[in-house]
C-alpha cells in the first residue's frame, strides 16, 4: 500500500507575541519551515462573525509522521499558510499506526 500523495508545500507558522513599544502586545506569526502536504476538503458552511458574512471550510492535511515535541509535528495552536490561504490547526493525530503520517484537522476562514 502506498502513501499519500504529499504534493503541496505548506509553511507551518507558530503565534508569537511581540512588544508593541507601548507596554501592550502584539501577535504575530513565525514561519517554523516547511512540510509537504496533502491537502483534502472535507466540508464547507457561511455563517456570521462580528456582523460579517464568513464562508468556513474543513481540511484534512496529510503530512509525515513526526515525533511529539519535535519542531516539526504541527500542533492545535499553530496554522499552516499556503500563499495568502490560512489553515487554523484544530486537531493533530496519528494518520496510521506505524505513525508514518500525521493527520490535521484545519479550518480555513475567508470573508465572504
Amino acid at each position: 500500500m502506498s502513501g499519500p500523495m504529499l504534493n503541496r508545500p505548506l509553511i507551518l507558522e507558530e503565534r508569537v507575541e511581540v512588544g508593541d513599544g507601548a507596554g501592550g502586545l502584539t501577535t504575530s506569526w513565525v514561519s517554523l519551515g516547511t512540510l509537504w502536504a496533502a491537502v483534502d476538503a472535507r466540508s464547507g458552511r457561511e455563517g456570521r462573525l462580528g456582523g460579517a458574512v464568513v464562508a468556513r471550510a474543513s481540511f484534512r492535511i496529510t503530512v509525515r509522521g513526526a515525533a511529539v515535541g519535535a519542531a516539526s509535528r504541527p500542533r492545535p495552536d499553530q496554522r499552516f499558510r499556503d500563499g495568502s490561504r490560512v489553515f487554523r490547526i484544530l486537531a493533530v493525530a496519528e494518520a496510521d499506526a506505524r505513525a508514518r503520517y500525521l493527520t490535521c484537522f484545519a479550518e480555513e476562514e475567508v470573508a465572504a
